[in-house]
């Protein structure tokens, strides 16, 4: 590593080190705590499930299944977004299918630099970021899930998601790439 390099990356580690073992240790007991929604009370639980179909309600009243939450930034403008519009019941059905259940936890805003350049809103662009994040957060934060997809793409929407995500470090995450994004005008 180059010595410039590497003498930046000492000083980060080193005034990062209580913030980074405060949040480690967030997680750890996060974890070692387990999914929480057996510890939930019954009316909390029972708004937590009454969303669901039948099955998926038994399934988590039983606590024999995992509760996998879906978290999406689509909207119906954006086309990198497209794949994400059916998504959230697929997912569903496979979970169904391996004994599991999946709730749509929440949806975050998508905001898109290409549409917004020199209009007045590309000033919100790096604070929807953070606005991501925090819808993220709030999704993940019934104490339902024991595990998250995050459906998401884009410069702004991925980190965000990422962000929200890692506050609840303690479940396991996969992010779900919504492809290529092909134009909206044809150049032809």
């Amino acid at each position: 590593m180059h010595p410039r390099v590497l003498e930046v990356t000492e000083r980060l580690i080193a005034r990062s080190r209580a913030t980074r073992e405060a949040y480690l240790a967030l997680i750890r007991g996060a974890a070692s705590d387990g999914p929480q929604r057996g510890k939930l009370q019954c009316a909390n639980f029972a708004h937590g499930v009454a969303g669901c179909g039948a099955d998926d309600k038994n399934n988590l009243k039983l606590m024999n299944a995992a509760n996998v939450a879906i978290v999406s930034s689509y909207n119906d403008m954006l086309s990198a977004h497209q794949p994400y519009e059916h998504f959230p019941e697929q997912i569903k059905q496979a979970l169904r299918e391996m004994g599991s259940v999946g709730q749509f936890a929440g949806g975050t805003p998508a905001m898109c630099d290409g549409v917004t350049q020199g209009e007045a809103g590309m000033e919100l662009s790096l604070l929807s970021r953070e606005v991501i994040a925090l819808s993220t957060a709030v999704a993940l934060s019934h104490n339902m899930f024991d595990a998250a997809m995050m459906l998401g793409i884009c410069d702004k929407i991925v980190p965000g998601l990422l962000m929200g995500a890692l506050r609840f470090g303690h479940l396991p995450t996969i992010f779900v790439p919504g492809g290529p994004m092909p134009s909206g005008i044809s150049n032809k």
